[in-house]
């Protein structure tokens, strides 16, 4: 599915592009495919001469659930004093929350392709748990109040811009905590699943960002809030908002020729 894409942005770019194989659910279920991805990196990272490679321009990117892993990899990464660190990240319309499925750009984008749904469908598959699970957590059943206050820091429609809320937000209701739903679900808070959620600590630490966000796209708001917190401790940030964009419209990119959008 990515080589053509892999090999366009190799030859427009004129680098070196590696493409991760990582294992797949349900066979290899989470957190196999954020390992392999730590594991490619950090091998890529001590032998990239053999490949003809400055080991201090080496930049790691993904887009949508590969956006999430990319994000992952680059916190799991700013502790390690044994290897190189890393020049940039490239998050092309990432996921990176579980908390809040009410944001604008979940309200405005029902209709769009990739539906929260979708997501939840493929993360609880990745899980292997109940899909019966998806209304509860659509809800916020699945955080606990104290986390809930503590998360408002970070994901929240306040930190949204007004002009993102002009097609349509209606502020979420809250609902009760389930601690046996918490207790099934734990892995959708832990920053390999939302990196939205990681410390300042980490957060300070990380490299320089290249950030994709598509106006028709539920995970808008995702990459809106991360570019927040970088920008907040200080990290540069590239942003490129596409305003006729929707998610998936990378695939596009080598079939120019073919088919064609302005984004």
């Amino acid at each position: 599915a990515y080589e053509r894409m892999s090999r366009y942005f190799a030859r427009k770019s004129n680098s070196v592009v590696v493409c991760v194989g990582y294992r797949l659910a349900p066979e290899h279920p989470h957190p196999a495919q954020f390992e392999d991805c730590l594991s490619a990196t950090a091998h890529f990272l001590k032998t990239a001469q053999d490949y003809g490679v400055d080991p201090s321009r080496i930049v790691i990117c993904g887009d949508s659930s590969g956006g999430t892993l990319t994000a992952a990899v680059a916190q799991a990464l700013v502790n390690r004093r044994d290897l190189p660190k890393l020049r940039a990240q490239i998050l092309i319309y990432p996921l990176l929350q579980y908390v809040d499925f009410d944001l604008p750009s979940y309200q405005q984008n029902k209709v769009v392709p990739l539906s929260k749904e979708q997501i939840l469908l493929f993360s609880l598959k990745y899980l292997n748990k109940d899909l019966s699970l998806m209304e509860a957590i659509f809800k916020g059943c699945h955080i606990p109040e104290d986390l809930q206050l503590k998360y408002q820091k970070w994901v929240s429609p306040d930190y949204i811009p007004h002009e993102f809320k002009k097609r349509g937000y209606k502020p979420r209701t809250t609902h009760p905590f389930s601690k046996e739903l918490n207790t099934l679900v734990k892995p959708l808070s832990d920053t390999v699943f939302s990196p939205l959620l990681a410390e300042d600590s980490v957060i300070a630490q990380l490299p320089e960002t290249f950030l994709l966000t598509c106006e028709f796209d539920v995970l808008r708001d995702d990459g809106l809030l991360y570019k927040k917190r970088l920008e907040d401790h200080g990290i540069k940030v590239t942003w490129c908002h596409l305003q006729e964009g929707f998610h998936g419209i990378i695939f596009l990119a080598p079939y120019g020729g073919v088919i064609a959008f302005r984004s």
